[in-house]
């Protein structure tokens, strides 16, 4: 399945993720709206160009555009914007929100594709594509290749373990625990200590 069509499904499944309130938990702090109402404007014109551009500076340049603000206004977000985005998915008090998009996105995807199945096999096709889906979201932000080519090539490598994997191991146990290997391994390759 291609890069593009993945971050376009993951775009329209963010778009029912709730308005987070604040960007960390504090104890000391009231919690305050994450972004004023110029750059909030900017971030959800750029949500738009991730299926084509993924999470890059060039998304976010051309929803400061669509937005109507000056090119210089992409200034206003650090470097890694969209990559802040996804840590703040990932943070515990975001978890379940986090996991239930992700296998929403998963089911779509299968659906989009033609799976009609009704079997145990619905749990573990979805299970792996949602590993195979945050494994390469995570590398994804990382990549600093022309055009994602090595994020591209690390999904393509999982969809073949994933497909060969499918067809030799009966155990959807197994099958999990290699899938799992496989996030724990691409993320270790960048530098992810776990």
């Amino acid at each position: 399945m291609p890069l593009r069509t993945l971050n376009k499904a993951w775009c329209i499944a963010a778009r029912r993720i709730p308005r987070l309130s604040q960007s960390y938990h504090s104890y000391e702090h009231d919690s305050t709206p994450s972004y004023p109402p110029a750059e909030d404007a900017i971030l959800a014109a750029g949500i738009n160009h991730v299926p084509a551009y993924g999470f890059t500076s060039t998304a976010l340049s051309s929803g400061v555009r669509d937005a109507g603000y000056p090119d210089v206004s992409a200034n206003l977000f650090p470097e890694g914007a969209f990559s802040l985005a996804l840590a703040i998915l990932a943070m515990p008090k975001h978890f379940a929100t986090s996991l239930r998009e992700l296998a929403l996105l998963s089911d779509e995807i299968h659906f989009l594709a033609g799976d009609k199945s009704v079997d145990t096999a619905w749990y573990t096709k979805r299970a792996g594509l949602s590993a195979i889906y945050a494994s390469t979201e995570l590398f994804m932000t990382q990549d600093k290749s022309p055009n994602f080519r090595e994020t591209e090539d690390f999904l393509d490598r999982r969809l073949e373990a994933a497909q060969g994997l499918r067809r030799t191991v009966g155990s959807a146990g197994q099958w999990a625990g290699v899938q799992a290997m496989g996030v724990i391994s691409g993320l270790r390759s960048k530098g992810v200590r776990i």
